[in-house]
């Protein structure tokens, strides 16, 4: 099924997560799979958009399935395919959804790395966001009494200021 056209496992997806007379509850589980498939196979036909959404889906899918560990990744990889396409704006929304994921988990290091990421990703073209970031994970860290992890965010946090000269 792997190599089904990812077009048609969108539409089956969909039609899956979609209320009718016949169907009166969603089928996340397996809509949940096909986008994850769906996903995959866009991203090695090099079609990032359409993974980015099929990852979206994906993660929507786990977060029905009250799995938010796997929600998160697939927001991870939306982030990453963003990053691709070079839409600095849903970067930083992907990451921080991630690391929200991550925070309903209780996993407060997971949490802080996503938003790491997006930041590092955000450093050279929208900084100001980057140090936003930056800030939001040491926050976490430090709330869970991680302060020690914190040390190295809070450098980079400062490299950010100082080339921005601030």
């Amino acid at each position: 099924m792997a190599s089904s056209d990812p077009d048609k496992l969108m539409l089956k997806a969909d039609k899956q997560t979609k209320l009718s007379l016949t169907r009166w509850s969603a089928d996340w589980r397996s809509a949940t799979a096909l986008y994850e498939q769906a996903a995959i196979a866009y991203r090695l036909a090099k079609n990032y958009e359409k993974a980015k959404e099929a990852f979206e889906k994906a993660s929507k899918g786990q977060e029905m399935l009250s799995s938010p560990w796997d929600a998160a990744k697939h927001m991870e990889s939306a982030g990453s395919l963003a990053k691709e396409l070079r839409n600095w704006s849903e970067v930083a929304d992907f990451y921080r959804r991630a690391s929200e994921l991550y925070i309903e988990c209780g996993r407060s290091q997971p949490a802080s790395d996503a938003l790491t990421k997006g930041a590092r990703v955000l450093e050279e073209v929208v900084p100001e966001e980057a140090i936003k970031l930056y800030t939001d994970a040491c926050a976490i860290l430090e709330e869970d009494g991680k302060e020690q992890m914190a040390f190295d965010l809070y450098r980079a946090a400062t490299s950010v200021y100082i080339k921005l000269e601030k």
